[in-house]
């Protein structure tokens, strides 16, 4: 049952969503650990305990352009560097 008036949590930003926030205002392409810092120093998302979330960021960038083709908002360029696909 859902609670009636009670303040909800802000809604938590996907680690793919923030991936595309920063590789958007990126003005080149971007390898898994950059875009992993890069998000974790703007604030949009960090891993909650993962010893690897570059690499998770990468799996789960990979099985969206395979999942979407070109209508995937990422584009992998050369081996470990993606940019946002416009």
């Amino acid at each position: 049952p859902k609670k009636a008036g009670g303040e909800q949590k802000p809604k938590r930003v996907s680690a793919l969503d923030a991936a595309a926030q920063v590789l958007a205002k990126a003005e080149k392409p971007m390898r898994a650990q950059e875009l992993i810092a890069a998000m974790a120093e703007q604030d949009l998302w960090s891993s909650p305990a993962g010893k690897t979330p570059h690499a998770t960021l990468y799996a789960a960038i990979l099985r969206e352009i395979a999942a979407k083709g070109d209508a995937a908002r990422f584009k992998k360029v050369d081996r470990g560097l993606f940019e946002i696909n416009a």
